[in-house]
Parts: structure tokens; sequence; C-alpha cells
């Protein structure tokens, strides 16, 4: 399978259903081939299942944000794990720990955290890993032997280079770069581009959050990744075109879309 320009990480369920439709759309007539819809909680589910089952270039992963996982209780590493068994589900999440805002204490973050990267490797997908003002405990979770094979894509990544060259340094795992690198105080986002190859790069827009310029104070959008992709493929000095079929293979490599559909896994509940 190949794909070029991809929205991988783009909360489509957010905006208003009137409008989800003609947003696809306008993403395509730009010349985004593929999205991928990531949940904030379980509930997210069913209408993620009716927008994958209608759109053959969206994919969605299924999991709980941070800031939900003071609802992660007993019993929903099983109910994950169920509804993980539809055919377009490519990868866990949006999981994670966020000690910016901490919506959730921060043990209950990390409990969920490690509970759906379990469920991740019990399944055989990748995660997509939030993580803000976390770096000490999310990389202390990252090197315990237990995740050892876990395959990841950080989203929104603005931890910097140090930490970038540690997660880099192990096969499966990738680093998302969103709206924010074309925020002009978003050095820690660039300065990344000096030490990741491409080959570990993937573009997202984090829709409706973190519009690049020149939207930004706008509603995030997916066809918005082309603008994301223009200034991550100037900062590697690549052509735009370039940019879009090496992060596209990217995202086939580690969400591995061609196996969506090749069984029917009905969601048992």
């Amino acid at each position: 399978m190949m794909l070029g320009l991809v929205d991988s990480h783009c909360h489509v369920q957010q905006i208003e259903a009137a409008e989800r439709e003609a947003s696809l759309d306008h993403a395509r007539e730009r010349g985004v081939e593929g999205f991928l819809v990531p949940a904030l909680h379980l509930e997210d589910a069913e209408t993620l299942y009716e927008l994958a089952d209608r759109h053959a270039d969206l994919w969605i992963a299924l999991g709980v944000h941070p800031h939900e996982a003071k609802r992660w209780a007993d019993g929903d590493q099983r109910r994950l794990a169920e509804l993980l068994k539809h055919d377009k589900v490519v990868a866990v999440g949006e999981c994670g720990l966020d000690f910016h805002y901490d919506f959730s204490p921060r043990e209950q973050q990390q409990r969920a955290m490690r509970e759906q990267w379990e469920v991740a490797l019990e399944a055989g997908l990748p995660v997509i890993v939030h993580n803000r003002e976390s770096d000490g405990e999310m990389l202390t979770a990252f090197r315990d032997p237990a995740f050892d094979e876990l395959r990841a894509v950080f989203h929104s990544y603005c931890a910097g280079s140090e930490m970038a060259r540690e997660l880099i340094a192990r096969d499966g795992i990738f680093l998302g770069i969103s709206g924010m690198v074309t925020f002009r105080a978003a050095d820690n986002v660039r300065e990344i581009f000096q030490i990741v190859p491409v080959e570990r790069i993937l573009v997202e827009t984090d829709t409706p959050y973190l519009a690049p310029a020149p939207y930004r104070g706008k509603p995030n959008r997916p066809a918005y990744v082309v603008e994301v992709a223009r200034r991550v493929a100037e900062e590697l000095g690549i052509d735009e075109s370039e940019l879009h079929a090496r992060t596209g293979a990217g995202f086939v490599e580690l969400f591995e879309p061609q196996r969506a559909g090749e069984q029917t896994r009905a969601p048992s509940g």
C-alpha cells in the first residue's frame, strides 16, 4: 500500500456533524490521501466506527486520553480489547500523560496509560502517545522492559531533541509533528529536525486544535496538514512531494492500514 500526504492525527469527531464531510472533502481536494482519527474516551467508539465504515481513506484508534483517565476503571482493559475488534482500528489511543492541565490525578493517568499499552501489545497494535510536561515519568514508563516491543507515535511532539534521540533509538517509534512547527516560539519542535530522520516523522493537525500559521486562532481542520507538511519539508530541506511520500510510507509502516479489512472483526459490545 502506498500513501502520500496523511493527516495522522485528527479528531474529526469533534467537528460539528454537519461540517465533517465537507472538512474531509476539502482536505482531499488539497491532496490529503488519508486520515487517522483517535478517540478521546471509549464512548467515542460508535461514532468512529461509523466514520471509518463510511470512508475508505479513514482509519481509527481507540483509547482514553489522559484528561479522561479519571474514568478508567477495572474492566476497561477488557472493554478496550473488545472494542479494538473492528476492521478499521489500527492503533490504541490517544493515551498518555498530561501534567500541564492535570484534569485527572497523575497516578490514575499512569495506570490508564500503562494498561492501555498492555492492551496494545496483546493486540499487536501501535499506540498514539500524548505527552505534555511529563517527560520524566513518560521516559520511566518507556524504559520499562515490559514495553520493549511497544510501537508508537508520540503525537504533537514538543519535548525537544534530547528525548527525541532516546525515543528514536528504538525501532518502531515515530514523532508526530503538528501545527506547532509553524509557531514562532516553537524552537523546541524545530530543533529535532537536526537529529530525527524523515523516516521517523509523521505529520498531523490535531484537529480541531493547534491550527498552523496562517490559520492560528481558528479551528484546525485536516486540510491544514498541507501547511504543516510544507514547513516540515522546509526545515528538512526537501521537496514537499518527497516529504508527502516519505511520511506516507512511515504511516503505512507504523499503522499497517493495508491490513484493515483483511478479516471482518465485528465489535462484540
